[in-house]
């Protein structure tokens, strides 16, 4: 069964090796399609083993991603970014999967790093090479349209998931948005969508979470309305994703409605890994609540509930480092602090360049009484600070604890 890797890209020349490096001896062919690079991008693909191919760029990504296509050999074609890796564990269980006669797509499980709301999504990305699968959308390309219509015709063939998560997708991360067109474009296509195709749930949701995550909440809620009103029952992915991002705008002015909308959102029936954004963001909102709340049974049944919302994320998720660490601030608010500590230990292991898990495990060995381990731990947070430039925060930290902790030796 012979694996070709489709890519296309441009500029990518700090992030292309990685990528071609993650799928060595997984894929059989690699076949890049630059798209008008102006640094080494070409040379690094080549120097892997990949075939390069250059493209004038289309004004839009699914004709690029079908011209790609059109060149690979193989019998199942592996989709990548360059902001993506395939990850190790996910080799063999994909393997076995596409050794399936009636498979046709599997969907990965990607995991999002930097993204603090939705830890994972799901992407079409390895498929069987079949004349009738093509990608369509002009941003957030995707074949899944093409692939109903294929199951329509050719009813034997099967979609499966892959429970592994198969990809790393680092493109989220602070540092590489910074600078960086993307979102404008991102933003310029599918505002023409939208016109094109006025209240489609798919564009309204990612538009809508654009919005959300500039600070325009009004209009990402109209947005996020406006798609929630066309979308139909069966379009479980794009209502979670429009629940989720109007849950977001509303837990300020509206935590009831905010409540609610997380909780339809959990109700939809998805892979736990997708409804982690609106399982930990709901144990949040439940913990604020409780946190304003007088002493008794509903403040206590607040916390339950948020705790028992995060132990079932970190046990959907164990890898996640953003389940951990919520569960450690709810359980430090239930004053189980032993509870609190293991919780942030498992999050700063698993994500120790975090400043904020960092900063709250310092804080509650300090409270258990463990000075030496609570100073290690607020040192690293205050060095973590400053690599990432945050240097006002890392003062303003130092000051606050000059009368709790001694931090120089």
């Amino acid at each position: 069964m012979q694996i070709s890797l489709s890519m296309i890209v441009r500029n990518e020349a700090e992030q292309l090796e990685r990528c071609l490096a993650s799928v060595a001896g997984f894929v059989d062919e690699m076949v890049v399609v630059d798209t008008g690079s102006s640094d080494a991008t070409p040379a690094i693909a080549a120097r892997c083993g990949a075939q390069v191919h250059r493209l004038t760029w289309p004004g839009d990504f699914a004709p690029a991603r079908n011209a790609a296509l059109a060149l690979v050999r193989g019998d199942w074609v592996l989709v990548l970014d360059a902001d993506e890796q395939l990850l190790e564990a996910a080799r063999e269980p994909l393997r076995r999967l596409i050794a399936e006669p009636d498979l046709l797509v599997v969907n990965l499980l990607r995991l999002e790093q930097g993204a603090s709301q939705s830890p994972y999504s799901s992407v079409s990305r390895l498929f069987r090479r079949h004349p009738a699968i093509h990608w369509s959308r002009p941003y957030h390309s995707m074949i899944d349209e093409s692939v109903l219509t294929l199951l329509g015709n050719e009813p034997q063939w099967r979609i499966a998931d892959c429970s592994t998560p198969a990809l790393l997708h680092t493109g989220y991360r602070p540092e590489l948005l910074a600078g960086s067109d993307k979102a404008a474009r991102l933003r310029q296509a599918m505002e023409a969508e939208l016109e094109r195709r006025p209240g489609d749930p798919y564009a309204c949701a990612k538009l809508g979470g654009l919005e959300l995550s500039e600070g325009r909440r009004e209009r990402a809620i109209a947005l996020l309305e406006a798609g929630l009103g066309h979308c139909a029952a069966t379009a479980v992915p794009e209502r979670y994703e429009l629940l989720l991002h109007l849950a977001m705008a509303e837990s300020d002015r509206q935590p009831a409605r905010s409540e609610s909308l997380y909780r339809q959102a959990l109700a939809l029936p998805l892979p736990p890994r997708l409804t982690l954004g609106a399982q930990l963001n709901l144990a949040g909102l439940l913990a604020g609540q409780a946190a304003r709340a007088p002493v008794g049974a509903e403040r206590e049944a607040r916390l339950e509930e948020a705790a028992r919302l995060c132990s079932e994320a970190t046990s959907a998720a164990p890898e996640l480092a953003l389940a951990w660490a919520r569960l450690g601030q709810v359980e430090r608010q239930r004053g189980r602090l032993d509870a609190a500590i293991n919780a942030y230990q498992r999050a700063v292991a698993l994500d120790p360049d975090q400043p904020v898990p960092q900063q709250n495990l310092a804080a509650a060995l300090l409270l258990a009484g463990d000075i030496t381990s609570a100073r290690a731990g607020f040192r690293r947070t205050i060095a973590l600070l400053q690599a990432r430039g945050e240097t006002d925060q890392a003062t303003t930290l130092r000051q606050r604890l000059a009368d709790l902790v001694k931090l120089d030796d």
